[in-house]
């Protein structure tokens, strides 16, 4: 148990924070919760709060951690212990916050949520017999090219219907390859699969002459924003039936994982998709575009054609 002082120390400042901080009630109940573990483990090394050095702190937070708690709610208690020590420290009881230069873990990154291979290709075959046959030819490409390629929403709506000097990117679907401009300016070639390659040939049937050298245009006749892309994903995946709407980068994501879980090449699909790195820890490895070309015919879903004899 804690010290008597210790625990009137723990109650007088949930009244602080309850009083005069006015914090919802359920936030008081947490901080209790908090300073409860505090006391207790204060207590078990036999220390007052007075006493409590940021080494003990730390090793606290490391029980925590190999207890299992995530990153994210050992930060939540560590700063509710170092708001604790500070109004301590206010009112002259301690010497010094321990807590103030501790650090939570890092919480590792999360990757977007992939789909299915079954449930990508369910919404590149999807086909809207009642939408206009211009916008649905136009819609079924750039999801082609989003899931075919890996490309970003950013560089797909960058995309002219032509090479030009000024072009940010474009589509040669005699060489099938898209040269694409990512971030920070790099230029990238990426493979354009049969399939991708076919649906965007039927939309450039129907595309037309426009003033605007936007590949893809808007009902207006102007170069798509990102938002509407965002928002005909999220519909036309509804639409195919899918559990849950679909997102641009969750088909960034997909294209990576489907050739990765193939190929097992972490390089191919880093020059694929222009990371600078495989992850925040790995140097960036350039590979020939031609070993790359291979690598994506091989093992991505919507690049390879079927032989009808088979």
């Amino acid at each position: 148990m804690a010290t008597c002082t210790d625990s009137a120390l723990v109650e007088k400042y949930l009244a602080h924070v309850r009083v005069e901080r006015r914090l919802a009630a359920r936030t008081v109940d947490i901080y209790a919760i908090h300073l409860q573990a505090l006391q207790e483990k204060a207590t078990e090394a036999g220390l007052a709060f007075d006493k409590v050095q940021p080494a003990n702190v730390r090793r606290w937070m490391a029980q925590m951690h190999g207890a299992g708690r995530e990153p994210r709610g050992i930060a939540l208690v560590l700063s509710c212990w170092r708001s604790f020590f500070r109004w301590l420290g206010n009112e002259g009881l301690v010497p010094g916050n321990p807590v103030q230069d501790v650090k939570a873990p890092k919480a590792g990154r999360p990757l977007p949520k992939a789909l299915p291979v079954d449930d990508a290709v369910q919404l590149a075959e999807h086909r809207d017999a009642a939408a206009d046959p211009r916008t649905e030819a136009r819609d079924r490409a750039i999801v082609e090219l989003l899931y075919g390629c890996g490309l970003r929403v950013s560089e797909l709506t960058g995309l002219d219907a032509r090479a030009s000097a000024t072009a940010q990117g474009w589509v040669d679907l005699d060489a099938l390859e898209a040269s694409v401009l990512g971030k920070g300016s790099k230029r990238r070639s990426v493979p354009v699969g049969s399939k991708a390659a076919a649906a965007l040939g039927e939309w450039l049937a129907l595309r037309g002459t426009h003033d605007d050298v936007a590949l893809f245009l808007n009902a207006k006749g102007r170069r798509m924003s990102a938002q509407a892309v965002w928002k005909l994903l999220r519909d036309r995946s509804l639409k195919a039936g899918l559990a849950a709407p679909v997102h641009p980068h969750m088909l960034r994501h997909s294209f990576a994982s489907h050739v990765l879980q193939s190929s097992s090449d972490l390089r191919a699909v880093q020059e694929l998709l222009g990371h600078a790195n495989i992850t925040t820890t790995q140097v960036y490895t350039r590979l020939d575009f031609q070993h790359l070309a291979k690598t994506y015919d091989a093992f991505h879903p919507r690049a390879k054609v079927k032989d009808i004899n088979q």
